[in-house]
């Protein structure tokens, strides 16, 4: 085969009228050669001619898109020192933009057999390992453009590609679990009529199934096992894995924004599939180790890990900073995502270890300007250290204090009420120091990671057995409450108790300042059977039951969502003023209709507050002013609470309440209402000023 020098940029493969140009980086290799593979599975290995800096280039002539190829690399085996180049080993290119297959365990790929490399994979010309596919990046996007909704107006539904559509009845068969199946009008129209503006979609680069799982019977459901930066995950593809899953991915982005709905990654940069010093070699770990991976330092045979996986990528390196930018700005520029939610974000800060808002990843992303105009979401801990409210003003952030502290206000815990306050208006005490605003909180109350809504109301402990670690894995302390019963019941009081309760957190996530973000599958009631980690369930504990859907419970949903979206007070963009020269855009009441004082949030047993809100002014036709008025009422007590709506208001009307409908009647120009026991009320009124 003929070669050419060819260009050592950009990474990865990249179609020319002459051929292909390949460029893989390497400070360690002394040869890099890349394998071609036809039909039958035949290999053909050309040596890159080239080296630029430490990039091995050439351009391939007579090779063309479609063409399936992976890596194998010449260079020093000596583990202790992090070096673990075999040219016996298969590798996926780092930058391979579709990948073809998955890894086949066995004994031969695991890392107990690296004393001896030349026993490992022998035979890598079969179909042991993925390789990658050349691609044209041709797409026809039409007049695609982003929705580009504001922060403050954005309500998140974090959801997986596949446990959404898989028992879905109007996505057809063939299309179920698929990029084909979230982009059918099915879909795209229950989120649209539900009101959600983003879909934050469970890891989509290609990662790899865990051979502790198959050997089970389970399979790595959520995907936190990335080995493709660049790949949206094969096994989504109603088309197969022969490359058409990029075009599947882009099709479903554009249907999406069709739709009017984001595109929102949630992507693993902090790890890969690779493991710790035991585990596979399968694309960096041979490529160059130690540029890929943060070693430890005294003994380079083993990996500093801060997310629990084996390994962290080593954010110090030039090498590794520039896979993940690179990869940023393909799912921005190539494949039209709208943002991303970082898993375990703290980890990319810990340039030299510890964690830095300063850190040469955060300063990349500040100035990068294809970056600029997506959102910037980040789960701000790791399993060593936790840092919400530590990213810079350009992020948002997972806020696990405001799930905390909302699930323990309406399970009763005392003492709670102080911090409630802090939660519902955009928690200024984590935020408005760096002089964020409060869209800088991503408040939530679930997420995949954890209870449902609806098992964190049926369940006080967890029950994992499915998952065969004898429930030993998963959170025990959930700050759930079961409502009377440990999981199903047929008893009428626990039943209303727990539909009030979903509703209560429901109502609360969509009606406190911030972004809201629902875990799918909430608002229709979806349950795990108390599985608190059902990552390895990709079966019926984890896919939607349509067929058992709560359509009282997505009502609610749409209800509050749309209140949210037609009234700016309830989604402020900046903290509100309580008090100083100017009227206070919200006041927070006693039940008895004074203003809270210093001393009532110190009362261990208060668990009931009003709060009011001064929306907009309004003019009619007549050209006389009227003033938007909220007041949302929480009572957490076990017992009813009588609440003296404080003046300034004119009708009141019932426009959400967590009780029936029936129960919660408009309050007219009453002054004092009863509000049941655990049970949330919003009001709203039009009043002449004063």
């Amino acid at each position: 085969m003929q070669t050419a020098k060819g260009q050592p940029f950009p990474l990865g493969a990249s179609v020319h009228p002459d051929g292909v140009n390949f460029a893989v980086q390497s400070e360690i290799a002394d040869a890099i050669e890349v394998c071609l593979f036809d039909d039958e599975g035949r290999e053909a290995r050309v040596e890159l001619p080239e080296r630029t800096a430490h990039v091995f280039h050439g351009l391939l002539a007579g090779v063309g898109p479609g063409q399936r190829y992976g890596l194998r690399v010449q260079g020093p085996w000596d583990p202790g020192r992090g070096l673990r180049c075999n040219p016996h080993k298969l590798l996926l290119d780092p930058h391979a933009t579709a990948i073809e297959g998955r890894v086949l365990w066995g004994e031969e790929v695991f890392g107990h057999h690296f004393d001896d490399p030349h026993r490992l994979n022998q035979a890598d010309s079969a179909p042991r390992m993925p390789r990658g596919i050349v691609q044209t990046g041709h797409f026809d996007w039409g007049g695609d453009r982003p929705p580009a909704t504001p922060m403050d107006e954005t309500v998140i539904y974090e959801t997986h590609v596949k446990g959404l559509t898989m028992r879905h009845p109007e996505v057809p068969p063939g299309l179920r679990g698929t990029y084909a199946g979230f982009a059918h009008p099915a879909v795209t129209d229950y989120l649209v009529d539900l009101g959600v503006t983003a879909v934050e979609l469970l890891p989509l680069h290609q990662f790899v199934q865990d051979p502790h799982l198959l050997e089970k019977g389970l399979r790595n459901y959520w995907g936190y096992n990335s080995i493709g930066f660049f790949a949206p995950h094969n096994e989504y593809s109603s088309v197969g894995d022969g490359g058409g899953q990029v075009d599947e991915f882009k099709a479903m982005v554009k249907a999406l924004h069709e739709a009017g709905l984001e595109v929102i990654m949630d992507v693993v940069y902090n790890h890969t599939a690779e493991g710790n010093h035991l585990g596979p070699t399968l694309s960096m770990k041979g490529l160059d180790n130690p540029s890929y991976y943060r070693l430890v330092l005294e003994d380079m045979e083993h990996y500093f890990d801060t997310t629990g996986t084996g390994n962290s990528l080593n954010v110090g390196h030039p090498a590794a900073l520039r896979l993940i930018m690179d990869s940023l700005r393909y799912w921005v520029s190539e494949m039209h995502v709208d943002g991303f939610r970082f898993d375990l974000a703290t980890t990319l800060t810990r340039q030299f270890g510890d964690l830095d808002i300063h850190s040469a990843f955060l300063d990349m992303v500040d100035q990068d300007p294809v970056l600029a105009p997506v959102k910037m979401i980040a789960e701000p801990w790791d399993i060593q250290g936790y840092q919400v409210g530590g990213f810079p003003a350009r992020w948002s952030e997972w806020n696990g204090r405001y799930r905390d502290c909302v699930r323990d206000f309406w399970r009763g815990e005392d003492g709670t009420l102080g911090e409630l306050a802090l939660r519902l208006t955009g928690s200024g005490d984590i935020y408005s120091s760096g002089r964020r605003n409060p869209t800088a909180s991503v408040n939530f109350v679930t997420a995949h990671d954890g209870f449902t809504l609806a098992d964190l109301t049926a369940y006080n402990d967890k029950h994992n057995e499915a998952n065969g670690e004898d429930n030993n894995d998963g959170e025990s302390h959930n700050r759930s409450w079961n409502c009377g019963v440990e999981g199903d019941t047929d008893d009428g009081e626990v039943m209303a108790r727990r539909t009030r309760q979903r509703r209560n957190l429901m109502g609360t996530l969509l009606l406190s300042a911030g972004v809201p973000m629902i875990l799918g599958g909430d608002e229709i009631g979806r349950t795990q059977g108390g599985n608190n980690n059902a990552y390895c369930h990709d079966d019926e504990i984890s896919w939607f039951d349509w067929a058992a859907a709560d359509e009282e419970l997505r009502a609610f949903t749409r209800t509050a969502i749309a209140l949210r979206k037609a009234h700016p007070a309830l989604r402020p963009r900046e903290y509100l003023r309580t008090q100083g020269g100017e009227p206070a855009q919200m006041v927070l009441y006693r039940p008895d209709g004074k203003e809270m004082q210093p001393d009532d949030w110190e009362r261990s047993e208060t668990n009931s507050l009003a709060v009011a809100l001064d929306g907009r002014h309004i003019e009619d036709a007549e050209g006389e002013t009227s003033r938007d008025r909220y007041l949302l009422l929480l009572n957490a007590h076990w017992e009813p609470v009588e609440f003296t709506i404080a003046p300034g208001g004119g009708h009141w009307f019932n426009v959400l309440g967590s009780g029936p409908p029936a129960e919660t009647p408009d309050i007219g120009r009453d002054r004092v209402v009863t509000l049941d026991a655990r049970s949330l009320l919003l009001l709203h009124s039009l009043s002449r000023p004063e």
